[in-house]
């Protein structure tokens, strides 16, 4: 019974690097893997099995443990800021009247020129300086800027 112990870790361990074939990139049993190795080794060399099935949770769990903070750092998607980023919030001035009925409206934001909706769904007048409160593809979303009173 004990020449079997080898095949099954072996066994354990080809199921768990076909998962982690599967979940690419994921991590997610190679842990299991690595334990059912060090298992295996164990079984070979003569080791019973109850030292065979602790070995194989003490190192899946400590590589788990040791591991996985490094790993979800590495792994976890980045998220990267983009210019547009800064445009929300910005102040800037009503070029051509904003009409959400007949989509009509542009803002002039810096040096560029955005096609521009009223956020409120309200008229917004040539002139008026407005604040970007969102963008939704290539249009801002914008309203009246409050006006600074100086005393």
């Amino acid at each position: 019974m004990d020449a079997v112990y080898p095949i099954v870790w072996l066994g354990l361990m080809v199921v768990f690097l076909i998962v982690e074939g599967v979940c690419a990139f994921h991590l997610v049993s190679i842990w299991f893997a690595a334990g059912a190795l060090v298992a295996m080794l164990a079984s070979v060399l003569g080791a019973s099995l109850w030292v065979q099935i602790t070995l194989f949770l003490v190192v899946s769990c400590v590589l788990l443990a040791a591991l996985w903070p490094f790993v979800k750092n590495v792994l976890r998607p980045r998220i990267t800021r983009t210019n547009i980023d800064s445009v929300i919030g910005s102040q800037g001035l009503v070029t051509v009247a904003i009409d959400n009925l007949s989509a009509a409206g542009q803002v002039k934001l810096g040096a560029m020129e955005w096609s521009a909706r009223s956020t409120s769904g309200q008229p917004i007048p040539p002139g008026t300086k407005i604040r970007v409160d969102r963008i939704e593809g290539v249009k801002v979303f914008v309203s009246p800027a409050e006006v600074e009173v100086s005393v």
